[in-house]
């Protein structure tokens, strides 16, 4: 991969946690409008991996580089006003705010109220329930009218770097297909996502390259596709026996 096309690269990353060392040493990349995906099993560290990047803990040592430039150590707020977003684990909505009130949050650093505006209409087409319901308070929303709000929120500040943390988790069936149809849609904008996810077959599925995560380290890189059908993949992640 090109220096030029990496718009995330993490070399030799570590994050602790708690007083643990959550992330081991870690090397990612993703390259401009890819859709990446890290998987791996609860307390493999890939939440502490996106709270580090996105300047929620504080790097042990090693280097994130971002658009060229090597953001270790830079404030979360600062990270959204050069267009990278993070979507929690849990949503964490404004719950007595309305939805047009979060969306309005999520564009809290920008100045230009045209765009802004348009960006909302662009939220609603996305997710017409959310228009039906925009004057309704966050914390009344389903689980997933959350999530999709949560996303919206998120794309109010106009990412070039979308990160993901367990978007589908607690969702039914049809919620989750909705779901991810919208992160495909986001993608197919021009969005660069990095996908954490449970669901480690549909994750595999929507991405172009994934990572296994073990115990805060990458075991395995590479094709979405090629990882679908690896059978340490299949045996651990996907229930098949090997």
């Amino acid at each position: 991969m090109a220096d030029e096309a990496k718009l995330l690269e993490l070399k030799k990353l570590q994050v602790a946690y708690g007083g643990i060392q959550a992330v081991k040493g870690i090397d990612l990349e993703v390259a401009n409008g890819e859709l990446v995906c890290l998987i791996g099993a609860n307390g493999a560290g890939k939440t502490t991996t996106l709270k580090g990047i996105c300047g929620l803990l504080p790097i042990k040592q090693g280097k994130i580089r971002y658009a060229g430039d090597d953001i270790t150590g830079w404030p979360a707020f600062e990270l959204v006003r050069r267009g990278l977003a993070m979507v929690p684990e849990g949503r964490g909505v404004f719950g007595a705010l309305t939805i047009e009130e979060n969306l309005a949050m999520g564009a809290y650093a920008r100045t230009d109220r045209a765009g802004v505006k348009a960006d909302v209409e662009r939220v609603f087409q996305l997710f017409p329930r959310l228009k039906e319901r925009r004057r309704q308070t966050a914390g009344t929303l389903s689980g997933g009218e959350q999530q999709m709000l949560a996303m919206g929120r998120a794309l109010m500040s106009k990412p070039r770097l979308l990160l993901l943390d367990e978007p589908s988790m607690g969702l039914a069936p049809l919620m989750v297909q909705k779901v991810f149809e919208t992160v495909l849609a986001i993608s197919a904008e021009g969005v660069t996502i990095l996908l954490i996810e449970q669901n480690a077959k549909l994750a595999l599925e929507v991405s172009h390259r994934g990572y296994v995560m073990e115990s805060g380290q990458i075991t395995l890189a590479g094709n979405a596709k090629t990882l679908l059908t690896d059978p340490k993949v299949r045996a651990a992640y996907l229930g098949e026996a090997l």
